[in-house]
């Protein structure tokens, strides 16, 4: 259920993580799903701004799942964190559905969140996602991740990771090269676990980020 996402489009590395509901196979079809129609959405949308992605994609889910938002229908959707690196103007765009992105800038961690509703039908009034733009400067990072790593369960008094272990664990490695990082990331998890099973998918990404750089 769990997928990550890049295009380029003109000057623009778009980037989007995203945790689909349901295991196994509704898990993999909501994926196939959702990467199908960013790959649509990329070519056929005439915007720069991260959250008009993210208020089509929701669009045509609701109308691809036929979702009505009645009781009893099934609440089949994605969370999702994407971010719009524009390269010839050095900005960042961050929009997220229940996923924030978290950007480390000379040790420093900050997280950037996103709307509490979801990429699909919601109970609640569904209003348009948020653009949020980021300044950067050269060599910082950002994280897009799904919440497998730290609603892992584990430790001596077999409790989940956490966030606030998690940031700190980014913060300690992120002057690492990314391709240790992603060593480190996957040995603290199997350390934390210690034997127990894996609870769900995990996924996390980092890039790191230079101004004046085309990718």
């Amino acid at each position: 259920g769990d997928f990550y996402w890049v295009a380029k489009k003109d000057d623009c590395l778009i980037i989007a993580v995203a945790d689909c509901t349901g295991h196994g196979v509704p898990g993999a079809f909501m994926s196939i799903l959702g990467i199908s129609m960013l790959n649509e959405l990329v070519n056929s949308l005439d915007s720069s701004r991260a959250s008009d992605i993210l208020n089509e994609l929701r669009d045509q889910t609701i109308k691809a799942l036929g979702q009505t938002g009645k009781k009893d229908e099934a609440k089949e959707g994605m969370e999702m964190a994407l971010c719009m690196i524009n390269f010839g103007e050095n900005t960042l765009q961050f929009s997220g559905a229940f996923r924030p992105m978290y950007l480390i800038s000379e040790g420093e961690l900050s997280v950037i969140n996103g709307d509490r509703m979801p990429i699909g039908i919601y109970e609640k009034e569904m209003v348009p996602f948020i653009n949020k733009e980021v300044p950067f400067k050269n060599g910082d990072l950002i994280y897009l991740f799904t919440d497998g790593y730290v609603d892992q369960i584990g430790g001596l008094e077999r409790k989940t990771f956490k966030t606030v272990r998690f940031k700190r664990l980014l913060r300690e490695i992120s002057d690492k090269p990314l391709n240790e990082q992603r060593l480190i990331l996957r040995e603290e998890h199997e350390i934390w676990r210690a034997g127990q099973e894996q609870i769900d998918d995990i996924l996390i990404l980092g890039v790191k980020l230079f101004k004046d750089l085309h990718p």
